[in-house]
Protein backbone atom coordinates (compact mmCIF):
# COMPACT_ATOMS: atom_id res chain seq x y z
CA UNK A 1 0.00 0.00 0.00
CA UNK A 2 1.41 3.05 -0.69
CA UNK A 3 2.81 5.72 1.71
CA UNK A 4 0.80 9.17 0.88
CA UNK A 5 -2.55 10.27 1.64
CA UNK A 6 -4.25 12.68 -0.22
CA UNK A 7 -7.53 13.99 -0.26
CA UNK A 8 -10.10 15.26 -3.44
CA UNK A 9 -11.96 18.98 -3.69
CA UNK A 10 -14.99 17.87 -4.31
CA UNK A 11 -18.61 15.70 -3.67
CA UNK A 12 -17.99 13.43 -6.45
CA UNK A 13 -14.78 11.83 -8.09
CA UNK A 14 -12.80 13.95 -11.13
CA UNK A 15 -11.03 12.06 -13.70
CA UNK A 16 -7.95 13.60 -12.22
CA UNK A 17 -8.80 11.70 -8.69
CA UNK A 18 -9.19 9.00 -9.88
CA UNK A 19 -5.64 9.08 -11.69
CA UNK A 20 -4.50 10.77 -8.38
CA UNK A 21 -6.00 7.54 -6.29
CA UNK A 22 -4.70 4.46 -8.46
CA UNK A 23 -1.43 6.17 -8.19
CA UNK A 24 1.13 3.48 -6.81
CA UNK A 25 2.47 5.79 -3.88
CA UNK A 26 -1.48 6.23 -2.66
CA UNK A 27 -2.70 4.62 -0.29
CA UNK A 28 -4.87 6.63 2.05
CA UNK A 29 -8.06 9.85 0.98
CA UNK A 30 -8.75 11.46 3.74
CA UNK A 31 -12.45 13.22 3.59
CA UNK A 32 -13.29 17.13 4.19
CA UNK A 33 -16.43 18.80 5.24
CA UNK A 34 -16.07 19.95 1.43
CA UNK A 35 -16.58 16.43 0.47
CA UNK A 36 -19.92 15.76 2.20
CA UNK A 37 -23.24 17.21 1.52
CA UNK A 38 -25.37 14.24 3.07
CA UNK A 39 -25.45 10.75 3.68
CA UNK A 40 -26.42 9.25 0.41
CA UNK A 41 -23.94 11.64 -1.47
CA UNK A 42 -21.13 10.29 1.16
CA UNK A 43 -22.75 6.70 0.25
CA UNK A 44 -22.37 7.48 -3.66
CA UNK A 45 -18.69 8.76 -3.47
CA UNK A 46 -17.30 6.08 -0.99
CA UNK A 47 -18.58 3.59 -3.61
CA UNK A 48 -16.70 5.36 -6.30
CA UNK A 49 -13.63 5.21 -4.87
CA UNK A 50 -13.81 1.78 -3.65
CA UNK A 51 -15.00 1.03 -7.45
CA UNK A 52 -11.63 1.67 -8.38
CA UNK A 53 -9.21 1.25 -5.47
CA UNK A 54 -10.98 -1.21 -3.11
CA UNK A 55 -8.33 -1.17 -0.73
CA UNK A 56 -7.41 2.43 0.07
CA UNK A 57 -7.79 3.59 3.57
CA UNK A 58 -10.50 6.17 4.23
CA UNK A 59 -10.02 8.36 6.65
CA UNK A 60 -11.91 11.37 8.70
CA UNK A 61 -11.62 13.61 11.28
CA UNK A 62 -14.58 13.06 13.39
CA UNK A 63 -13.78 14.02 16.23
CA UNK A 64 -16.97 15.87 17.77
CA UNK A 65 -17.42 19.65 18.67
CA UNK A 66 -15.82 21.65 16.40
CA UNK A 67 -14.21 18.97 14.44
CA UNK A 68 -16.80 16.92 12.94
CA UNK A 69 -16.48 16.87 9.29
CA UNK A 70 -19.91 14.81 8.47
CA UNK A 71 -22.45 16.78 10.82
CA UNK A 72 -26.36 16.71 8.72
CA UNK A 73 -27.15 13.12 9.15
CA UNK A 74 -24.73 12.42 11.58
CA UNK A 75 -25.34 12.02 15.73
CA UNK A 76 -24.17 15.22 17.04
CA UNK A 77 -21.13 14.74 19.26
CA UNK A 78 -19.76 17.09 21.72
CA UNK A 79 -16.45 18.60 21.88
CA UNK A 80 -14.08 15.74 24.32
CA UNK A 81 -13.34 19.01 26.64
CA UNK A 82 -17.28 19.15 27.07
CA UNK A 83 -17.70 15.55 28.51
CA UNK A 84 -16.53 16.44 31.65
CA UNK A 85 -18.61 19.44 32.53
CA UNK A 86 -21.59 17.61 30.62
CA UNK A 87 -21.43 14.67 33.05
CA UNK A 88 -21.24 17.19 35.79
CA UNK A 89 -24.67 18.72 35.06
CA UNK A 90 -26.47 15.50 34.21
CA UNK A 91 -25.16 13.18 36.76
CA UNK A 92 -23.75 10.99 34.21
CA UNK A 93 -20.06 9.88 34.09
CA UNK A 94 -17.67 11.73 31.69
CA UNK A 95 -15.29 7.93 31.02
CA UNK A 96 -18.93 6.63 30.12
CA UNK A 97 -19.56 9.06 28.01
CA UNK A 98 -16.79 9.31 26.53
CA UNK A 99 -16.94 5.57 25.35
CA UNK A 100 -20.30 6.30 24.23
CA UNK A 101 -18.73 8.98 21.55
CA UNK A 102 -15.97 6.46 20.47
CA UNK A 103 -18.81 3.66 19.38
CA UNK A 104 -21.20 6.14 18.35
CA UNK A 105 -18.74 7.78 15.54
CA UNK A 106 -17.28 4.34 14.76
CA UNK A 107 -20.43 3.25 14.20
CA UNK A 108 -21.45 6.00 11.72
CA UNK A 109 -18.55 5.33 9.82
CA UNK A 110 -18.36 2.06 8.92
CA UNK A 111 -21.63 2.72 8.10
CA UNK A 112 -20.67 4.17 5.03
CA UNK A 113 -17.33 2.11 4.32
CA UNK A 114 -14.91 4.24 6.06
CA UNK A 115 -12.12 2.77 7.77
CA UNK A 116 -10.71 5.30 10.58
CA UNK A 117 -11.54 8.69 12.29
CA UNK A 118 -8.20 10.34 13.27
CA UNK A 119 -9.12 10.18 17.01
CA UNK A 120 -8.85 10.58 19.62
CA UNK A 121 -7.06 13.77 20.39
CA UNK A 122 -4.56 12.66 23.67
CA UNK A 123 -3.70 16.84 24.44
CA UNK A 124 -3.44 18.01 27.34
CA UNK A 125 -6.13 21.34 27.34
CA UNK A 126 -2.90 24.17 28.66
CA UNK A 127 -2.13 27.32 26.59
CA UNK A 128 -2.80 25.49 22.69
CA UNK A 129 -4.85 27.87 20.56
CA UNK A 130 -5.90 24.86 18.25
CA UNK A 131 -6.25 22.20 20.93
CA UNK A 132 -8.48 23.65 23.81
CA UNK A 133 -11.47 22.09 24.10
CA UNK A 134 -10.41 19.21 21.49
CA UNK A 135 -8.77 17.54 24.50
CA UNK A 136 -10.74 15.97 26.83
CA UNK A 137 -8.73 18.31 30.15
CA UNK A 138 -5.52 19.36 31.07
CA UNK A 139 -5.25 16.55 33.28
CA UNK A 140 -2.83 13.40 32.24
CA UNK A 141 -5.31 11.17 34.93
CA UNK A 142 -8.57 12.24 33.52
CA UNK A 143 -7.45 12.57 29.59
CA UNK A 144 -5.90 8.92 29.99
CA UNK A 145 -9.31 7.52 31.51
CA UNK A 146 -11.42 9.20 28.94
CA UNK A 147 -8.94 9.07 26.07
CA UNK A 148 -8.54 4.70 26.84
CA UNK A 149 -12.81 4.79 27.19
CA UNK A 150 -12.94 6.65 23.82
CA UNK A 151 -10.83 3.79 22.64
CA UNK A 152 -12.92 0.93 23.76
CA UNK A 153 -15.72 2.33 21.84
CA UNK A 154 -13.86 2.49 18.76
CA UNK A 155 -13.49 -1.13 19.55
CA UNK A 156 -16.26 -2.11 20.16
CA UNK A 157 -17.52 -1.29 16.59
CA UNK A 158 -14.72 -2.54 15.27
CA UNK A 159 -12.78 0.62 14.57
CA UNK A 160 -9.14 1.47 15.13
CA UNK A 161 -8.02 4.81 16.77
CA UNK A 162 -5.48 7.02 15.89
CA UNK A 163 -3.54 8.95 19.05
CA UNK A 164 -2.72 12.74 18.54
CA UNK A 165 -0.51 15.09 18.50
CA UNK A 166 2.46 13.12 20.21
CA UNK A 167 4.34 14.22 22.11
CA UNK A 168 1.64 16.97 22.74
CA UNK A 169 0.38 19.82 21.08
CA UNK A 170 -1.20 21.47 24.33
CA UNK A 171 1.66 23.04 25.73
CA UNK A 172 2.10 25.21 22.91
CA UNK A 173 -0.26 28.71 22.34
CA UNK A 174 0.64 28.95 18.65
CA UNK A 175 -1.82 27.02 15.90
CA UNK A 176 0.26 24.94 13.31
CA UNK A 177 -1.71 25.38 10.86
CA UNK A 178 -0.99 28.84 10.16
CA UNK A 179 2.19 29.75 12.04
CA UNK A 180 5.84 27.58 13.40
CA UNK A 181 5.00 25.97 17.07
CA UNK A 182 8.16 25.84 19.07
CA UNK A 183 8.12 24.57 22.90
CA UNK A 184 10.98 24.83 24.48
CA UNK A 185 10.36 22.52 27.33
CA UNK A 186 13.68 19.82 27.65
CA UNK A 187 13.06 15.69 27.06
CA UNK A 188 12.23 15.37 30.81
CA UNK A 189 10.04 18.03 31.46
CA UNK A 190 7.83 17.09 28.52
CA UNK A 191 8.04 13.32 29.37
CA UNK A 192 6.60 14.02 32.91
CA UNK A 193 3.80 16.06 31.00
CA UNK A 194 2.10 15.40 28.06
CA UNK A 195 3.95 12.45 26.93
CA UNK A 196 2.69 10.63 30.12
CA UNK A 197 -0.57 9.92 28.56
CA UNK A 198 1.01 8.85 25.26
CA UNK A 199 3.33 6.61 27.01
CA UNK A 200 0.72 4.98 29.10
CA UNK A 201 -2.19 4.18 26.92
CA UNK A 202 0.61 2.78 24.68
CA UNK A 203 1.91 0.90 27.74
CA UNK A 204 -1.85 -0.85 28.06
CA UNK A 205 -2.02 -1.03 24.37
CA UNK A 206 -4.99 1.38 23.85
CA UNK A 207 -3.40 2.96 20.78
CA UNK A 208 -3.49 1.35 16.99
CA UNK A 209 -2.20 4.79 15.33
CA UNK A 210 -0.23 8.20 15.99
CA UNK A 211 0.19 11.12 14.57
CA UNK A 212 3.21 13.42 15.58
CA UNK A 213 2.76 17.04 16.31
CA UNK A 214 4.06 19.72 14.02
CA UNK A 215 5.82 21.27 16.85
CA UNK A 216 9.92 21.97 17.57
CA UNK A 217 11.20 21.31 20.82
CA UNK A 218 14.57 22.54 20.39
CA UNK A 219 15.83 21.23 23.71
CA UNK A 220 15.42 18.11 22.19
CA UNK A 221 15.42 17.82 18.37
CA UNK A 222 15.85 20.56 15.75
CA UNK A 223 12.95 19.31 13.75
CA UNK A 224 9.29 18.94 14.01
CA UNK A 225 8.15 16.23 15.71
CA UNK A 226 6.44 14.30 12.55
CA UNK A 227 10.28 15.02 11.07
CA UNK A 228 12.54 14.01 13.82
CA UNK A 229 14.01 10.19 14.07
CA UNK A 230 15.16 11.16 17.21
CA UNK A 231 11.20 11.55 18.26
CA UNK A 232 9.78 9.01 16.10
CA UNK A 233 12.73 6.16 16.28
CA UNK A 234 13.95 6.79 19.42
CA UNK A 235 11.86 7.95 21.93
CA UNK A 236 7.85 6.06 20.09
CA UNK A 237 9.77 2.86 18.45
CA UNK A 238 12.68 1.93 20.70
CA UNK A 239 11.97 3.71 24.35
CA UNK A 240 7.96 3.81 24.45
CA UNK A 241 7.62 0.46 22.15
CA UNK A 242 5.03 1.54 20.20
CA UNK A 243 4.61 -0.45 16.86
CA UNK A 244 1.46 0.68 15.33
CA UNK A 245 1.43 3.17 12.66
CA UNK A 246 2.56 6.42 12.45
CA UNK A 247 0.63 9.13 10.01
CA UNK A 248 2.61 12.77 9.33
CA UNK A 249 0.21 15.34 9.99
CA UNK A 250 -0.63 17.24 7.25
CA UNK A 251 2.04 18.41 5.44
CA UNK A 252 0.12 21.62 3.98
CA UNK A 253 0.48 22.91 7.23
CA UNK A 254 2.52 26.10 8.13
CA UNK A 255 4.73 24.37 10.48
CA UNK A 256 5.65 21.97 8.31
CA UNK A 257 7.05 24.02 5.86
CA UNK A 258 10.52 24.36 7.24
CA UNK A 259 11.25 21.31 5.64
CA UNK A 260 11.48 22.36 2.57
CA UNK A 261 8.88 22.14 -0.29
CA UNK A 262 6.20 19.81 -0.62
CA UNK A 263 8.73 16.59 -1.65
CA UNK A 264 10.81 17.52 0.77
CA UNK A 265 8.69 17.62 2.89
CA UNK A 266 7.17 13.88 2.39
CA UNK A 267 10.15 12.64 2.07
CA UNK A 268 11.42 14.10 5.74
CA UNK A 269 8.26 12.84 7.46
CA UNK A 270 8.48 8.97 5.72
CA UNK A 271 12.24 8.59 6.17
CA UNK A 272 12.10 9.95 9.62
CA UNK A 273 9.73 6.91 10.49
CA UNK A 274 6.21 8.00 9.12
CA UNK A 275 4.56 5.09 7.89
CA UNK A 276 1.68 7.28 5.40
CA UNK A 277 2.50 10.97 5.12
CA UNK A 278 -0.61 13.10 4.78
CA UNK A 279 -0.33 15.37 1.49
CA UNK A 280 -3.91 17.69 1.63
CA UNK A 281 -5.33 20.92 0.59
CA UNK A 282 -2.72 21.34 -2.21
CA UNK A 283 -3.48 19.56 -5.42
CA UNK A 284 -0.66 20.42 -7.03
CA UNK A 285 1.76 20.06 -4.01
CA UNK A 286 0.13 16.46 -4.76
CA UNK A 287 1.28 16.01 -8.04
CA UNK A 288 4.87 17.07 -7.89
CA UNK A 289 5.36 14.60 -5.24
CA UNK A 290 3.67 11.62 -6.73
CA UNK A 291 5.76 13.01 -10.17
CA UNK A 292 8.91 13.39 -8.28
CA UNK A 293 8.86 10.68 -5.59
CA UNK A 294 10.54 7.26 -6.60
CA UNK A 295 7.41 4.34 -6.93
CA UNK A 296 9.01 2.15 -4.41
CA UNK A 297 9.64 5.00 -1.73
CA UNK A 298 9.34 3.64 1.71
CA UNK A 299 6.34 1.31 1.34
CA UNK A 300 4.68 0.60 4.91
CA UNK A 301 3.33 -3.06 5.49
CA UNK A 302 1.72 -1.85 8.75
CA UNK A 303 -1.29 0.50 7.38
CA UNK A 304 -3.38 -2.46 6.20
CA UNK A 305 -3.94 -3.57 10.09
CA UNK A 306 -5.86 -0.06 10.33
CA UNK A 307 -9.05 -1.83 8.12
CA UNK A 308 -12.17 -2.50 10.72
CA UNK A 309 -12.56 -5.18 12.17
CA UNK A 310 -15.03 -6.90 9.80
CA UNK A 311 -15.87 -9.82 11.94
CA UNK A 312 -17.74 -7.00 14.26
CA UNK A 313 -20.44 -6.74 12.33
CA UNK A 314 -22.52 -3.28 12.44
CA UNK A 315 -26.08 -5.60 13.26
CA UNK A 316 -24.74 -7.17 16.18
CA UNK A 317 -23.95 -3.66 17.86
CA UNK A 318 -27.12 -2.00 16.95
CA UNK A 319 -28.38 -1.84 20.25
CA UNK A 320 -25.52 -0.83 22.03
CA UNK A 321 -24.98 2.43 19.32
CA UNK A 322 -29.04 3.38 19.66
CA UNK A 323 -28.12 3.60 23.52
CA UNK A 324 -24.78 5.26 23.40
CA UNK A 325 -26.48 7.42 21.16
CA UNK A 326 -29.33 8.28 23.27
CA UNK A 327 -27.35 8.98 26.22
CA UNK A 328 -24.91 11.23 24.21
CA UNK A 329 -28.56 13.24 22.91
CA UNK A 330 -29.47 13.10 26.59
CA UNK A 331 -26.82 15.38 27.97
CA UNK A 332 -26.70 17.46 25.55
CA UNK A 333 -30.52 18.16 25.88
CA UNK A 334 -29.73 18.78 29.26
CA UNK A 335 -27.11 21.21 28.32
CA UNK A 336 -29.79 23.73 26.36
Amino acid sequence: MGPLMVDIAGLELTAEDADVLTHPLVGGLILFSRNYSETEQLRSLVESIRAITPSILIAVDQEGGRVQRFKDGFTRIPAMGQLLQLAKITGSNATELAFACGLVIGYELRQFDIDISFAPVLDLDNISDVIGDRAFSGSITEVCQMGSAFVDGFRAVGMKSTGKHFPGHGSVKADSHIAAAIDHRDLPAIEQADMQVFSQLIAANKIDALMPAHVIFPQVDQHPAGFSTFWLQRVLRDKLGFDGVIFSDDLSMQAATVTGDAVARTKAALSAGCDMALVCNDRAAVLEVLAKLPIDFKQSSRIQQLKPHIEIALAAVTAEYEQAKAQISQVLGAEQ
